[in-house]
C-alpha cells in the first residue's frame, strides 16, 4: 500500500531534482519512501521494523506501477521511519504548538500528518540536515501528494518549527524562499 496520489515529489509537472545518474536524489527518495511507510503504518498498525523491512525488500528502488522513484538512502529512509515512531508524541506536540488553535494534530489528514511529523522528526534530530533544505523537500513532497494549499501549510508549520528550534542557522533570508516571521 502507498501514499494517494502514488506520484513522486515533482510529479506535478516540476522536475525533481535528481541525482547524477538522472534520478531521484537518495535523500529526496528516502523522504518520499519515509513518508509513505508511514502512511502505511498508519493505516494498516503495523509495527516500525516490519514496514522497513517490507520497503527495503520489495519497494526501495524498484519501478512501482510504471514508476521509477530513484534509489533511497535506505539509512536516511529507516533513521526517518524509526525517528518519527520513537518520538511521536514530541513531534506532535511540536506540530501543535505552531498550528492554528483550531486544529489539532488528530485533524489532518494522514498523508499530511506523516509529512509533518518526518519533517518536524528532520528537523530536530538531523543537524546534518540544512533546515531550508528540509523545508523544502517536505514542502515538495505535499505539493505532490496533496497539492499548494497544504504545500503552504507545510511551509509554514516546519518553518516555524525550524525557527524554534534552530534559529541561528534561519537568521538571513536565502534567496527569499522563506520569508521571516
Amino acid at each position: 500500500m502507498t501514499a494517494p496520489a502514488d506520484k513522486p515529489a515533482g510529479g506535478d509537472g516540476r522536475p525533481a531534482r535528481r541525482d547524477r545518474a538522472g534520478g531521484p536524489s537518495p535523500r529526496r527518495a528516502a523522504r518520499l519512501s519515509a513518508v509513505q511507510a508511514l502512511y502505511q503504518m498508519n493505516l494498516s498498525q503495523i509495527d516500525v521494523e516490519t514496514v522497513i523491512g517490507e520497503f527495503v525488500g520489495h519497494r526501495l528502488g524498484r519501478e512501482i506501477d510504471g514508476e521509477s522513484y530513484g534509489q533511497p538512502d535506505p539509512v536516511l529512509f529507516a533513521d526517518l521511519v524509526r525517528g518519527v515512531v520513537a518520538a511521536g508524541d514530541d513531534l506532535d506536540n511540536m506540530i501543535a504548538a505552531v498550528l492554528d488553535e483550531d486544529w489539532t494534530v488528530e485533524r489532518l489528514e494522514t498523508i499530511l500528518r506523516a509529512v509533518l511529523r518526518a519533517g518536524a522528526y528532520e528537523l530536530s534530530s538531523r543537524p546534518d540536515m540544512p533546515p531550508r533544505v528540509t523545508i523544502s523537500e517536505y514542502v515538495d513532497l505535499a505539493d505532490a501528494f496533496l497539492g499548494a494549499k497544504q504545500a503552504a501549510l507545510v511551509n509554514g508549520v516546519l518553518d516555524r518549527i525550524a525557527r524554534a528550534l534552530r534559529p541561528d542557522e534561519l537568521e538571513a533570508p536565502h534567496g527569499g524562499l522563506y520569508p521571516l516571521s
